[in-house]
């Protein structure tokens, strides 16, 4: 009887501690157009308060600096969060994070991380939409929901948006393992209504988008991709354009943005999300801080 032991351990144990394993999350950061050092900490926060996630997070050399000293092992981890934007990593990290990708692993953009590597097509390809940075029609279509998704190829810079102030975000695909169970609207709290991205914009699906409202220049006036979602290989890409920080970290103790920050990066890295509606979750009159 002691002999089958370890084949019992094997058949029905060894499942059960694998499926109850955390799963491990890297963070890329160190250069950004916003303040890095205060915003990791709330991304590693955001993950690990759901007690799925152990994270570890890699920080780049500084603007200028060596870079070929940057190569983080991504095939350690279940999702790769970004948030990044700076000096091109080396052709080798490269190589090594759209392989990642491609052969299945997760990724998840934080808003300006979708600024980063411009000249770099297969970074354009997995993060499905990007601003900034010279892009323009070259790079791909403008995408915006009117009843539908609009691909507008018109002639254009890619990248906008009006000034910080607090908004709706509509769902437009309720059956998706991270919207599900999401009230159809809900509000975050004051960030920037990022508008006019375009990019290659393949194996795209739009989960949520914002009326810009037409109150400056900036604006667009058009209802503009929030949440969305690309495959890129067999790999999963969350993206999110929320969590705008410079002077206060008010958007990302937005519950709008945490959560679905939250669901996302679990669906990126296994395909489902477990993590119920939190109870304090938006409504579609009033936003919600943590």
């Amino acid at each position: 009887m002691l002999r089958l032991l370890p084949a019992l351990f094997v058949l029905f144990l060894a499942p059960l501690a694998a499926a109850s394993a955390p799963l491990k999350a890297l963070i890329l950061t160190g250069q950004n157009n916003h303040d890095w050092k205060l915003t990791t900490p709330l991304l590693e926060k955001a993950l690990t308060d759901t007690g799925l996630f152990t994270v570890d997070v890699a920080v780049s050399p500084p603007k200028g600096g060596d870079m070929s000293t940057f190569r983080p092992d991504f095939s350690r981890y279940a999702v790769v969060i970004s948030n990044y934007t700076g000096d091109a990593w080396p052709a080798e990290t490269k190589t090594a994070f759209v392989d990642y990708v491609r052969q299945g692993g997760g990724f998840v953009v934080v808003h300006s991380a979708s600024n980063a590597f411009p000249d770099w097509p297969d970074y354009n390809a997995i993060c499905g939409l990007g601003g900034w940075e010279g892009r323009d029609e070259r790079w791909g279509p403008w995408i915006y929901w009117d009843n539908k998704i609009i691909r507008d190829p018109s002639p254009g810079r890619g990248g906008d948006h009006g000034p910080v102030h607090a908004f709706t975000i509509d769902v437009r695909e309720p059956d998706h393992p991270i919207t599900r169970g999401l009230p159809p609207s809900f509000r975050h709290a004051a960030d920037e209504l990022y508008n006019r991205l375009r990019g290659p914009a393949e194996n795209l699906t739009v989960l949520a988008t914002a009326h810009d409202q037409p109150v400056a220049p900036a604006s667009s006036g058009r209802h503009e991709p929030i949440l969305f979602t690309v495959t890129f290989g067999t790999g999963r890409i969350f993206h999110t354009t929320l969590g705008h920080v410079r002077a206060d970290s008010t958007a990302m103790r937005s519950v709008a943005f945490i959560a679905t920050f939250q669901r996302g990066a679990e669906w990126a890295a296994t395909g489902q999300v477990t993590q119920p509606v939190p109870a304090d979750f938006p409504t579609a009159t009033e936003f919600r801080l943590r």
